[in-house]
């Protein structure tokens, strides 16, 4: 279909204002201009309490964010892991998206502040993700949540932490996830795609932007096809808990998660495919100027609720 209108009139707002890519700076620059994006986004919603703490991850402290949302304990609970190519992002970035899929899911967020690349490459931020879900899941009496309600989920590189992490247990043959939420995940090295060819330029994210992304990223390109790396080169998914997998129509990056989702069919696990026609990389974080980002959000709680049985 065609692009959205809001979705339309942002892209014009960007070009407009002649936004830099990231591509085009250092990640330390790319790293500000992001966290000064902050401002045009929505403030998000009022949650019922949020505390800001660390645990001591694989090399050191990690911070985390721990969004209460207004329900009755215990919780089901998501550790999220944000998006920004590896490299950029933060807690603060996507703060009004933990905050909606608190109060929206009616569940516990544990949002992770993880290594970024390239000061720490590939296994950094798996292995930070990794230890933020077990830290979780050995803590469910401390944070009152029901440990039979423990999901992970992010968006972006974020999505592919989150896909990363369930395929982790799988391998150790352990399943103490209920849940994997993936929103426009990255989920292989490969920029020749049908959707790659159609969104290289002009659509928010670029072939660009990602293979900037990447570069930082890997230490080697010879590990681009691990299966943690590119989920989608997974053989084995024995264990993997069910998804719910969210794309957006003009995205590179729709086609390589709509074959992850094709993928983990194909090998008996439940999952709900949502693509959103018209809209780009990232919408969720865009509800103050895409009105569908805000109905997207209802969409995830009601798909959440669903799983958990709440």
């Amino acid at each position: 279909m065609p692009l959205d209108p809001q979705a339309q009139a942002l892209l014009a707002q960007q070009a407009a204002q002649k936004v830099p890519s990231p591509a085009e700076m250092t990640p330390e620059k790319a790293r500000k201009l992001i966290a000064a994006s902050i401002i045009a986004l929505d403030a998000g919603d009022e949650v019922a309490k949020v505390e800001d703490r660390t645990f001591m991850g694989p090399a050191g402290p990690v911070p985390i964010r721990i969004y209460k949302p207004h329900a009755r304990a215990p919780y089901a609970a998501m550790v999220y892991f944000h998006g920004g190519g590896w490299v950029v992002g933060s807690l603060e970035t996507h703060d009004a998206v933990c905050r909606s899929l608190a109060n929206q899911g009616k569940i516990m967020i544990i949002a992770v502040d993880y290594r970024l690349a390239p000061e720490h490459r590939f296994p950094a931020a798996v292995e930070d993700a990794y230890a933020a879900t077990e830290w979780v899941l050995e803590n469910t009496d401390q944070l009152n949540i029901n440990p039979k309600q423990v999901m992970v989920g992010g968006d972006s590189a974020g999505g592919n932490l989150a896909a990363a992490v369930t395929l982790m247990y799988a391998h150790r043959g352990r399943s103490p996830l209920a849940m994997q939420f993936l929103a426009y995940p990255i989920c292989d090295y490969n920029f020749e795609t049908p959707s790659y060819e159609a969104y290289a330029d002009g659509y928010n994210l670029t072939r660009g932007m990602m293979k900037w992304y990447w570069d930082h990223y890997l230490p080697t390109p010879q590990q681009a096809k691990h299966p943690f790396v590119s989920v989608l080169q997974a053989e084995k998914l024995d264990g993997v808990p069910p998804a719910l997998i969210l794309t957006a129509e003009y995205d590179p990056l729709r086609d390589e998660a709509e074959a992850y989702a094709e993928k983990l069919k194909a090998a008996g696990i439940p999952v709900t495919l949502k693509r959103y026609n018209g809209l780009l990389h990232g919408f969720l974080r865009q509800t103050k100027q895409i009105d569908r980002a805000r109905h997207a959000l209802v969409d995830i709680a009601d798909v959440l609720q669903q799983q958990i049985g709440a």
